[in-house]
């Protein structure tokens, strides 16, 4: 009811022509049942003028470490009901209210030869993405309804004007052209609906969907959209986050994975919490592996000499998670490096390796001390 509502009230605005208020000026719609076919049924993202733009109450915002998607670049927003706040969590994701919509836009810079990279795309700015030279490929929408959280997701037309629905998930073939290598075809692979729980669904026992991204580590940074402000205290300051002053100054912070003013140690154990954690932790989805990617662990349980547990193939013929020193010995350099799908980490959201993170992590295992497992 709420929907349809707001719904109403948008044609009746624009039966009034030059009175009716421009996409920006508009507020996110929130569906409490069902799954709109489009994804300009949410009214948070709409591709218009030449840009990808943002509705009213529409908040950017971007992660210390990001999760790797195939060298794809993302546009995260959240958007909270009028008057609302997000109450702040020390560790997990922060208590958003009823009503909340996070999106996630992904997309890559486009090639004359149609071919797609990471580098030089344009980037959100000045409240509109640029779309020339870009190619938008999903957006995924979660929305926190009164029975918990729901995910799904909208791929973007070839025309690039609208996406839509696909519960049963998709996938494009596409090609990677980056850093003057050779490219590199590829299938992008659009989760189904299901799948959205691989990942979302931090706590193997409920099962209940959540978002990841939005944690006091992986937030505490500038803001590359606010001008460098504090990416916390500037959803304090526009009333997102109801959080004391004493937690502001104490909330904990993550490595940027690619600065090199932090230690190898805090930018290796920063991607794996962004990229690993969310199924291995004590409770998540990967809990049977005995593996704990969290920044708090440490010891066997960060796969330090610990055999894995019904690896079979997946640990490429190698005896321990982590050798230190030894990254060739180690199964989780291996399942990063490796695209079998029977065998790599993460199993969802990617099919390429990422040879920078690849990269990172590898070094990081060959200085750990230690020689070996004995």
């Amino acid at each position: 009811m709420r929907a349809l509502a707001i719904a109403a009230g948008a044609v009746l605005l624009a039966a009034c022509g030059s009175d009716a208020p421009s996409f920006s000026e508009t507020r996110p719609v929130f569906h409490e049942e069902g799954y709109p076919e489009l994804l300009s049924d949410w009214n948070v993202v709409k591709a218009e003028g030449g840009a990808l733009r943002l509705a009213a109450g529409v908040t950017p915002y971007d992660l210390a470490t990001p999760l790797f998607t195939d060298y794809a670049l993302k546009l995260r927003t959240v958007a909270l009901p009028e008057g609302t706040k997000a109450d702040y969590r020390e560790v997990d994701v922060f208590a958003f209210p009823v009503g909340t919509i996070i999106s996630k836009t992904f997309y890559y810079g486009e090639n004359a030869d149609g071919t797609v990279t990471d580098e030089g795309a344009p980037a959100f700015s000045g409240g509109a993405l640029p779309m020339n030279g870009v190619r938008l490929m999903e957006t995924r929408i979660l929305a926190h309804r009164s029975a918990g959280w729901v995910a799904v997701s909208y791929v973007w037309n070839d025309e690039q004007t609208e996406a839509m629905l696909k519960r049963t998930g998709a996938i494009e073939r596409l090609t990677l052209a980056r850093g003057g290598a050779a490219p590199v075809d590829f299938p992008y692979v659009v989760p189904n609906q299901n799948q959205c729980a691989g990942c979302h669904a931090p706590n193997n026992t409920t099962r209940a969907i959540s978002p990841i991204g939005p944690k006091a580590r992986h937030l505490n940074k500038a803001s590359v959209y606010h001008d460098g402000a504090n990416q916390i205290a500037h959803w304090r300051d526009a009333g997102l986050l109801s959080i004391s002053e004493a937690d502001l100054a104490a909330a904990p912070m993550n490595a940027v994975w690619t600065d090199e003013e932090w230690s190898i140690d805090d930018r290796a154990r920063a991607y794996l919490d962004s990229n690993c954690s969310h199924c291995h932790n004590k409770v998540g989805p990967a809990d049977t592996s005995g593996l704990d990617l969290t920044p708090a662990a440490a010891g066997p349980a960060l796969g330090f000499c610990k055999a894995a547990i019904a690896a079979g193939d997946g640990a490429g013929g190698r005896p321990y998670d982590i050798v230190p020193g030894h990254p060739e010995d180690s199964i989780l350099l291996f399942r990063m490096e490796t695209t079998n799908p029977a065998a790599m980490m993460p199993e969802l959201g990617r099919s390429l390796s990422h040879s920078e993170g690849v990269a990172l992590i590898r070094d990081w295992i060959a200085g750990l001390d230690g020689d070996g497992c004995v």
